[in-house]
C-alpha cells in the first residue's frame, strides 16, 4: 500500500467505488480506496439492485437519471457487465390520493425530460399481468426502470477507476484518522499508514464509526430490510421479463428474478440493526429471517398478486441498509473539519450512487458540486440529530417509505423535541405546530382545541378558513407571529464590516439600519439570503434560514480571515416575535419610549429598545408586506415580551397568526425564500434580487459572474402568476406551460387570502417571461389558466409596509 495519496476513499461499496471513479474522471489520479474486506461487503452485495428515476426532489431525480445513463459508460471502459435490465416499471395506485400523487410526480417529470405516463388499471394489467385489478385505481408507467447486478456495477466502477489511475486496497481496515496541522490526514490502518491530503467517508454501515474517529456523530442508522424470491412461476415461462412494480398500498416492490419474482417490503414494524455500534467483523453476512414481522405485507402482496402466493418462497434475504432521518443521502464537507468529506446514507445506491459520486467529485475538484444538492447535503442536519433522535426518525421514515407525505402533513415521531419559552402559551391558543429542524413552531391557530388538527390533503384543507382569518387580521388590524425559527448569527470585530462586504452581494448597512443581501458563490449563484442588521459599528446581527445554519457556517469558516472577525451562530440564544398590520405601530408605541413615527424610525431601521421591561433589538421590517416590526430578545425574556404584547394588544384586537398565513402573504408580495426561489441553480438577477446586488462597491465573492448575468439578463426569470384554480393550489414543482409547451416550474404556490386568488411563483425562460398570455400551471394533473403578474399581487407599490 502506498504511503501518500491525494485522496483516500474509505469504503468499497457502490458509493465509494463511484466516488473513486468520478475523481479519476475529473483528472485526479493519485487516489486510493481502502476497503476493510472485499468490494461490496457491506450493504451492496445483498441489495435488490432496483433502479428508478422518480424522486420527490427534482434535483435528486436529475442525479438518478445520470446514474442510470452512466452504466453504459462504465461498462465500456471496464469491460465489466453491470447486468442492466431496463424493464420499465409501474407504480400502482390503490387510492384516489395515491393517483393524485402519481399525477403530481408525472407533472414534475415533464420539466425533467422524463417520459412518464398515467395509465388505467386495464393498461397496467396488460403491462404487468400478475396483478389483481380490483385492488387498484390506476398506475404510472416509467420506461426507464429496472434492476442491475450489484457486484457488476461496483466492480465496473472500481475497474474504470483503476484504469483511470486509482489504486484499491482490500482486506485493510482503517482504525483511526488523525489530522495534521496543515489540514491533511494520517489514515491509520491495520496494514500501515497513508498520508492523505483529503479523506472521503464512504464507509456505509461503518460510516458512524469512521465519523467518530474525527469526533462527529453522523445521523445514520441501519435498518433490517427483507425481501424474498419465489419459486419458479409458470406464468413467466416464455414471456418477456416482467416490469419492476411498486404497490404503495401493499408497501411492497416486485421484480422478476430469473424464473421467479423478487418481492421486498418496508414494513411498518421496522427493526434497527446495531443501533449504536456496527461490528467490524460483519462481512458478507445476512441476518436471521423474520417472516412473521413482514407477514402483513406478504398477505397483502399475495392478495394483490395471487400468482406469487402459489409459487412458494425459495429464498429470503434479510440484510442491513443505512438511512438518514429523511431517507436521502448525506454528502459534502463537514463544518469545522478541513479536507474531510462524507458520502453515506445512500440507501438507493443503484439509483443514486453515480450522481453522488459526480456531485462529490466536482465539489472536491472544483469547489462546487455543479448541481443543486441541498436535498443530500450533510449540512441540512445540526446538533439536534442525536443518536436517539436519528433512531426514532429513521424508523419512522422506513415505516413510511411507501406512504404519501401530504404537503400539510406533520410527522409526530420525536416530538416535541425543542420548544421555545412560549410553546405552552401558543398551545393554549390552539396552535397547530410544525416541526422545523426539531423546533416546534406555530403553523396556524384553530378556534378551539377540538379543531386544532390538520386534515391532510393535496387540496385546500380544514385549515383554509382559519388561515384566511389570520391574513385578514394582519391586513386590517394587527397580528402576532413567533419568528424564533430563523437562523441568527452575530458577526463582530474591527474587520466585520469589511468581511461582510466581501461575502455579501449588497452594501453593508450603516449603524442603526437594515440591508437585505444575497450571498453568492464564485459562480454568482444564490447560496444565501440574509437580513443584515447593524446595531453598532463593529457588531452585526444576521438573520437567515435556520435549516441552512450549518451550510452557512461552513461557507463562513471557509472565508473567515485569521484575525479581526468572529462569527457566532445564535439561533436558539435569541427568540423572536413580530407584530404586523396597520395597528402594529400603535401597539408597539404603547410599550416603548422611542418614537416609532416614520420620520424617527423609518422602514429598515434597527435599534436597541426597551419593550416594556424587556431589552430587545427592534427592526422595522416585515415579511408580510404590511407595516411591521420584528423583536429579538435573549430566550430568557421571550415569555415576558409575549405577555406584554398580548396585554397591550387587547386594545388593538391583536390575534396570533402562523407560518402558513405568513407563506400566503409573502407569496402575495412576490417575496422569495431560501430553498424555494433562492437556490444555487439561480442567479440573483434571475431571481429578482438584482436590486440587492451592489456592483458599484468593492469586490465581493461572485461579483464578476453577477455582473455578467446583469449584462446578459440571465437565462431564467422568477415570475408571479394568478392561477384559475378551484379546490387545489400549486405547492411547488408543478410545470408551467406556455402555448402548449412546458417551459418552467413552480417554486411556491398558495391561496392569497388578502387578494382572494390562487397564486404561484416560478421560473420560466427569459424569452417568454414577458408574454402577456398563453400560460398554464398544471395542478394534480390538470392544466389551469394562469395570468402573469407584472408586480406583486398585493400592494405592488409597497406603500403599506413603508408608510
Amino acid at each position: 500500500m502506498k504511503s501518500h495519496a491525494r485522496v483516500v476513499v474509505i469504503g468499497g461499496g457502490v458509493v465509494g467505488a463511484s466516488v473513486l471513479y468520478h475523481l479519476t474522471k475529473a483528472g485526479w489520479k493519485d487516489v486510493l480506496l481502502i476497503e476493510r474486506a472485499e468490494l461490496t461487503s457491506g450493504s451492496t452485495w445483498h441489495a435488490a439492485g432496483g433502479m428508478h428515476t422518480v424522486n420527490g426532489d427534482p434535483n435528486v431525480a436529475k442525479l438518478q437519471q445520470y446514474t442510470i445513463q452512466l452504466y453504459q459508460e462504465i461498462e465500456a471502459i471496464s469491460g465489466q457487465s453491470c447486468g442492466v435490465h431496463i424493464t420499465g416499471g409501474i407504480m400502482l395506485a390503490g387510492t384516489r390520493e395515491r393517483l393524485d400523487w402519481l399525477k403530481m410526480a408525472k407533472a414534475r417529470g415533464r420539466y425533467l425530460g422524463m417520459d412518464l405516463e398515467i395509465i388505467s388499471v386495464d393498461e397496467a394489467a396488460k403491462l404487468f399481468p400478475l396483478l389483481e385489478k380490483k385492488h387498484f385505481k390506476g398506475a404510472m408507467y416509467d420506461p426507464i426502470e429496472g434492476h442491475v447486478d450489484p457486484y457488476g456495477v461496483t466492480h465496473a466502477y472500481a475497474k474504470s477507476a483503476q484504469i483511470g489511475g486509482a489504486d484499491i486496497v482490500r482486506q485493510t481496515r482503517v482504525t483511526d484518522l488523525r489530522q495534521r496541522p496543515d489540514g491533511s490526514w494520517d489514515v491509520i490502518t491495520d496494514r500501515g499508514n497513508v498520508h492523505a491530503e483529503q479523506v472521503v467517508n464512504a464507509a456505509g454501515l461503518w460510516a458512524r464509526e469512521v465519523g467518530r474517529m474525527v469526533g462527529i456523530e453522523l445521523p445514520v442508522l441501519a435498518m433490517e430490510h427483507q425481501y424474498l424470491i419465489t419459486g419458479d412461476m409458470p406464468e413467466l415461462v416464455g414471456k418477456p421479463e416482467q416490469l419492476h412494480a411498486i404497490d404503495f398500498e401493499g408497501e411492497i416492490y416486485i421484480r422478476q428474478e430469473r424464473g421467479g419474482m423478487l418481492m421486498g417490503t418496508y414494513e411498518r414494524a421496522g427493526v434497527p440493526w446495531s443501533a449504536v455500534t456496527t461490528p467490524w467483523d460483519f462481512g458478507q453476512d445476512l441476518l436471521p429471517n423474520d417472516l412473521e414481522r413482514i407477514a402483513p405485507s406478504l398477505e397483502v402482496g399475495f392478495e394483490h398478486f395471487p400468482a406469487l402466493g402459489a409459487a412458494g418462497i425459495r429464498k429470503v434475504v434479510n440484510g442491513p441498509f443505512t438511512f438518514a432521518p429523511d431517507g436521502n443521502p448525506l454528502i459534502g464537507p463537514i463544518k469545522g473539519l478541513t479536507n474531510f468529506w462524507v458520502a453515506c446514507g445512500v440507501m438507493a445506491g443503484f439509483s443514486q450512487g453515480g450522481g453522488v459520486g459526480l456531485a462529490l467529485s466536482r465539489w472536491m475538484v472544483d469547489g462546487d458540486p455543479g448541481a443543486d444538492v441541498w436535498g443530500m447535503d450533510v449540512a441540512r442536519y445540526g446538533d439536534w440529530t442525536t443518536l436517539a433522535y436519528t433512531n426514532a426518525k429513521v424508523r419512522e421514515n422506513y415505516s413510511r417509505r411507501f406512504s404519501i407525505r401530504f404537503p400539510n402533513e406533520e410527522l409526530n415521531v420525536a416530538r416535541p423535541l425543542r420548544t421555545t419559552p412560549i410553546y405552552e402559551k401558543l398551545l393554549a391558543e390552539h396552535a397547530v405546530f410544525g416541526d422545523y429542524c426539531g423546533l416546534e413552531h406555530p403553523l396556524w391557530f384553530a378556534p378551539n382545541a377540538a379543531e386544532a388538527v390538520d386534515h391532510v390533503s393535496f387540496r385546500r384543507s380544514n385549515a383554509h378558513p382559519h388561515i384566511a382569518r389570520e391574513c385578514t387580521t394582519v391586513r386590517d388590524g394587527v397580528g402576532l407571529l413567533e419568528i424564533s425559527n430563523y437562523g441568527k448569527f452575530e458577526v463582530q470585530g474591527p474587520g466585520a464590516a469589511e468581511w461582510l462586504s466581501k461575502i455579501m452581494a449588497n452594501r453593508v448597512p450603516s449603524v442603526g439600519r437594515i440591508a437585505l443581501s444575497p450571498m453568492l458563490n464564485e459562480r454568482g449563484k444564490l447560496i444565501g439570503d440574509f437580513t443584515l442588521c447593524r446595531p453598532s459599528a463593529e457588531h452585526f446581527f444576521l438573520i437567515g434560514t435556520y435549516a441552512a445554519e450549518t451550510y452557512y457556517l461552513r461557507w463562513f469558516e471557509r472565508h473567515l480571515p485569521p484575525l479581526g472577525v468572529t462569527v457566532r451562530p445564535c439561533a436558539m440564544q435569541y427568540a423572536g416575535l413580530s407584530v404586523a398590520g396597520p395597528k402594529s405601530r400603535a401597539l408597539l408605541q404603547s410599550l416603548v419610549r422611542d418614537d416609532l413615527a416614520s420620520g424617527a424610525f423609518p422602514f429598515m431601521s434597527f435599534r436597541r429598545m426597551e419593550v416594556g421591561m424587556v431589552p430587545a433589538y427592534v427592526g422595522r421590517v416585515s415579511f408580510t408586506g404590511e407595516l411591521g416590526y420584528e423583536m429579538w430578545v435573549t430566550t430568557d425574556y421571550q415569555r415576558t415580551l409575549y405577555d406584554a404584547l398580548v396585554e397591550a394588544g387587547r386594545e388593538f384586537g391583536l390575534r396570533p397568526f402562523g407560518g402558513r398565513a405568513l407563506n400566503s402573504m409573502r407569496i402575495e408580495k412576490n417575496f422569495g425564500t431560501w430553498a424555494r426561489e433562492y437556490r444555487p441553480i439561480y442567479g440573483p438577477f434571475e431571481a429578482g434580487l438584482g436590486r440587492f446586488v451592489d456592483l458599484k462597491k468593492g469586490d465581493f465573492i461572485g461579483r464578476s459572474a453577477a455582473a455578467e448575468e446583469r449584462d446578459s439578463g440571465g437565462a431564467l426569470r422568477l415570475v408571479g402568476f394568478k392561477v384559475d384554480a378551484t379546490d387545489a393550489d400549486a405547492l411547488g414543482d408543478e410545470p408551467i406551460w406556455h402555448d402548449g409547451k412546458v417551459v418552467g416550474w413552480v417554486t411556491s404556490g398558495t391561496f392569497g387570502h388578502r387578494v382572494g386568488s390562487s397564486l404561484a411563483l416560478g421560473f420560466v425562460p427569459a424569452a417568454v417571461a414577458a408574454a402577456d398570455s398563453g400560460f398554464e400551471i398544471e395542478i394534480i394533473g390538470e392544466r389551469h389558466q394562469a395570468v402573469r403578474l407584472t408586480g406583486a399581487a398585493f400592494d405592488p407599490s409597497g406603500t403599506r409596509m413603508r408608510g
